[in-house]
Formats: structure tokens, C-alpha cells, sequence
């Protein structure tokens, strides 16, 4: 029997959103745009020798993940894994077809991680003076998160209200590299009633780092472990943080994302939950429903998403954590584990879940995105359905 598939579709007939892409900050491009009182601090991390996202004073690195590129067949960070300004992203991205792209930072992934309070808070207000001048043209098609620095949530919040009706600032980036304590403590809800109010999502980021403590006590590991661990360590520990201490209940308007960790662990950890919240519910009194109902509402970037033998077996586990709405294409570009827009494109799935996965579940999360104009039509059709 013959059967009619029709057109397929293909990358350039579907609006493709990626959550996550760098813009590389260097000391002596940040230097100007931060209080004179600390910008002989930033030019002397100019003066060091450089070295991708281990820099002192500027992206504390981890020993023990250096030597990766001696090892045979190991291979170091190549400069060309770097963007250097918004032209050449928008043309790199455009050349995946990519058409609108969201800006983290990529030494700042370790901002968490410096230990001065005072100054890494300066460095985020120069970075965002940097990115609004030099990255966040009205005409292009980038946006940003803003830094959340731990340190200091009184410069977090302000930071938060300075760009909160910015049309190019489109969430919170919440760094998780040897962040202490985790995201869900009460020193931080000032942040999400900040954000909240201003419907801006929260967005927590992993990258590689050391600690004595969980999750990134990996200094027994080199890096393909490292990559493996403490990425999704710190996601599910993060994620846990904010169950325990009810912020879902607290801020239920507040947008949670997680980003760079892949999508696997998530029905692994709903599961788990749901299990020890049915055995001893009493320890957390403050949830009507069980932890799933909650993890539900969040959201989840696919890089680096993972590629099983039999793609069907990651759809699976998309639907398990009821995905389909809640899960937004991330590419990392520019770094060297970047996902290609095929990676999610190709999945088994429908073409309407093809088109919520690649751009229309990111026009929800992130509704300031400006629709470009070629899709204008076919996204207007589709919110008339919702």
C-alpha cells in the first residue's frame, strides 16, 4: 500500500530559538565598562597568559581538568570555538540556520566561583554595560540573561531592576560552578520575587569546576568523567535545592530553566522524588501534589543532547517527563561539544513537536523574542491554537 507522506519538512522551514550561545568576555574588553576603582583589577587579568575559561581573577579554573590536552588524542580549546562580536555570531548562527539566539556569558560560567563578592557583582554590571552597547542591537536577533551574582543579592536585585524592562534581556543567569549555598536557599528569594514580578525566567547553567563538596568533589576524575558528572550533578542537586526549600510554591509564576546538562536525568530524578515524597511526605509539608506535578511547569535546554543507538529511546523519555512543552533547543555554540539544530531536528517526533522543540516552546518561555518576519504567519496561526 502506498503511503503519502507529503513535504517534509526541513531546518529553514521551522523557527529555530537557541537558548544558549557565548559571547567571549576578555578582561581587556570588559575593563571599560567597570568602576575606575576596579579597573586596574581587570586590566592586570588582562596581562595574564590566556587561557580558556581558567583565568585568575577572572574564571578560576580547576587544576586537575588542565592536562586533558596532553593525554593521546586529547585537544585543547582552538580560538576559532570563540566569538568575538555580534556580527559573527549573527553569522555563524544564521549559517546553521539558527535565527534567534540567546547570550550566556563564558568566562563569567564561573563567576560563582570568584571570591571577592564586591568585585565579581562589578564585573556583571560591566559585562551587561558590555553586552547592551556592543551585542544588543535593536535590529539583530540576540538577546541575554543577566548575571545573578551569589555573592551579593542586593547587587543582583538592582542588576535585575536596571535591565528588567531592557527588551533585550530575556532571563537570570544563575551560575552554577561551585556556587554555595545552592540556588535554593532563602538567601536568594529576593532574586526570584524580583524576577518574578518582572517575567523573567531564572536559568541555571552548568559548566566544569572543583570543590571539596557535592556535586563538584570530582578531583578524582579527569575531564570525560568531569564533563558527565558534574554537569548534571549540579542540575539535579539545583533542582532538589529548590524542591526542599519550596521556592516552586513560594514564586509559582517564576520560570526555573536548566541548561547544559542534557534531558536524561530529568525523568530519573522526577521519579526518584516522587518515590521519597510518597514514603515521607511530612518532611516537605508545603506541596499539595507530588515533586513531579512541579518539575513539571519547568523547563529544559536539550544541550548537549543525548544521541542513544535508537533515537525513539530519548522521545520516550521526553514524553515520560511530559517534555514535549517544557523543552527548548540549546545549541552551546560556539564551544567544541556543540549540538547541530539536526541533533533535535532528526528526533522520531511529529512536525508540530519538531516546531515546539526548535522555536515555538522558547516563544513562550521567552516572550519578548521577536518573532522574525518570515515566520510572523505560522506562529500567529499556531498561538490562535493555545
Amino acid at each position: 500500500m502506498a503511503i503519502d507522506v507529503g513535504p517534509r519538512l526541513s531546518l529553514r522551514d521551522v523557527l529555530i530559538v537557541d537558548g544558549d550561545v557565548h559571547a567571549h568576555e576578555q578582561p581587556e574588553q570588559i575593563a571599560p565598562y567597570v568602576a575606575p576603582r576596579w579597573r586596574e583589577a581587570v586590566e592586570n587579568a588582562a596581562r595574564l597568559p590566556y587561557r580558556y575559561l581558567n583565568r585568575p581573577g577572572w574564571s578560576p579554573g580547576a587544576g586537575h581538568m588542565l592536562p586533558g590536552a596532553a593525554l593521546p588524542g586529547g585537544r585543547g580549546k582552538a580560538r576559532e570555538e570563540i566569538v568575538w562580536s555580534a556580527a559573527q555570531m549573527t553569522q555563524q548562527l544564521a549559517a546553521l540556520d539558527i535565527d534567534v539566539g540567546i547570550i550566556f556569558p563564558d568566562h563569567f560560567l564561573k563567576i560563582a566561583a570568584i571570591s571577592d563578592g564586591a568585585f565579581a557583582a562589578e564585573l556583571a554590571r560591566g559585562y551587561h554595560r558590555w553586552l547592551e552597547e556592543l551585542w544588543l542591537d535593536p535590529e539583530n536577533d540576540l538577546y541575554a540573561a543577566i548575571v545573578a551574582v551569589p555573592h551579593d543579592v542586593d547587587a543582583a536585585v538592582a542588576e535585575i531592576e536596571r535591565y528588567a524592562g531592557h527588551p533585550k534581556f530575556v532571563g537570570v543567569f544563575l551560575p552554577t560552578c561551585q556556587v554555595y549555598p545552592l540556588w535554593g536557599h532563602r538567601r536568594y528569594w529576593r532574586i526570584y520575587e524580583v524576577a518574578q514580578e518582572a517575567g523573567l525566567p531564572v536559568m541555571l547553567h552548568s559548566v566544569a569546576g572543583s570543590s571539596w563538596a557535592f556535586p563538584f568533589n570530582t578531583e578524582q576524575h579527569t575531564g570525560i568523567a568531569v564533563h558527565t558528572a558534574s554537569h548534571v550533578f549540579a542540575m539535579m542537586a539545583n533542582l532538589m535545592s529548590f524542591m526542599e526549600t519550596g521556592v516552586p510554591v513560594r514564586f509559582p509564576r517564576l520560570a526555573i530553566v536548566f541548561s547544559e546538562a542534557g534531558l536524561t536525568w530529568v525523568p530519573f530524578l522526577r521519579m526518584r522524588l516522587d518515590k521519597e515524597y510518597n514514603e515521607n511526605r511530612r518532611g516537605w509539608p508545603y506541596y499539595a501534589d507530588r515533586p513531579s506535578a512541579y518539575i513539571r511547569k519547568m523547563w529544559f535546554m536539550t544541550q548537549p543532547v543525548e544521541e542513544p543507538e535508537n533515537p525513539r529511546d530519548l522521545v520516550d523519555l521526553i514524553r515520560i517527563y511530559d517534555g514535549e512543552d517544557q523543552t527548548v533547543f540549546a545549541s552551546d555554540w560556539p564551544h567544541h561539544d556543540f549540538d547541530h539544530p539536526r541533533a533535535v531536528f532528526d528526533l522520531p517526533v511529529s512536525d508540530l513537536v519538531k516546531q515546539k522543540l526548535m522555536g515555538l516552546n522558547a516563544l513562550r518561555l521567552w516572550p519578548r523574542i521577536r518573532v522574525p518576519a518570515k515566520y510572523a504567519a505560522s506562529v500567529t496561526v499556531w498561538r490562535n491554537t493555545l
